[in-house]
């Protein structure tokens, strides 16, 4: 775990499609270097989606299971690092959000 969502706005997803798909590898490699996991760990989905005027082009949510060592500012550093990776690719940059989840309550059901 991490868990990424990124929600792109569909004309730029059109438009950027070919970067887009170019950026998951770094992305990834950046996941794993900045929360310390195995690329098997990571989960990263792109949506295309039709949003509203003033919003962010980009969007990229991430979840992750809470530890003592990812403090607020270790996750704002990573955040910003993921930020940047996109951004390369979009030509725009994301708004960037990070949920921890307790690992005392989290269920994953995996193949």
């Amino acid at each position: 775990m991490p868990n990424v969502k990124l929600f792109i706005d569909e004309t730029l997803y059109a438009a950027r499609r070919a970067e887009i798909a170019a950026m998951l590898p770094p992305l990834r490699e950046s996941l794993c270097a900045e929360m310390s996991v195995p690329p098997a760990a990571c989960q990263i989905a792109v949506l295309a989606v039709m949003g509203l005027p003033g919003q962010p082009s980009a969007n990229l949510e991430m979840q992750y299971l809470a530890k003592p060592d990812r403090t607020p500012a270790m996750i704002a550093a990573a955040c910003a690092v993921f930020r940047d990776v996109v951004e390369a690719a979009l030509g725009s940059r994301p708004a960037v959000r990070a949920t921890p989840l307790d690992p005392e309550t989290y269920v994953a059901l995996k193949l």
